[in-house]
């Protein structure tokens, strides 16, 4: 699992499109959104730059959370 800070994270929309665009790419990916926190936990079979990628392709450029 990877965790991203997302700051321009901030309502169900966002939540939604980064959701579309991981699953787009790894269909059995699994998010878990904390808007409050502007997290979002990934785990996926796609590394973490093409993670980081999809996120900044989407308009949520992001950073990983250790």
């Amino acid at each position: 699992m990877i965790m991203f800070n997302v700051p321009d994270m901030s309502c169900g929309h966002c939540t939604a499109a980064i959701e579309k665009a991981v699953k787009t790419a790894d269909a059995d990916a699994v998010l878990r959104f904390d808007l409050e926190a502007r997290t979002v936990h990934v785990t996926s079979q796609l590394q973490e730059e093409a993670l980081a990628k999809i996120l900044e392709d989407e308009g949520y450029p992001s950073s990983r959370v250790a």
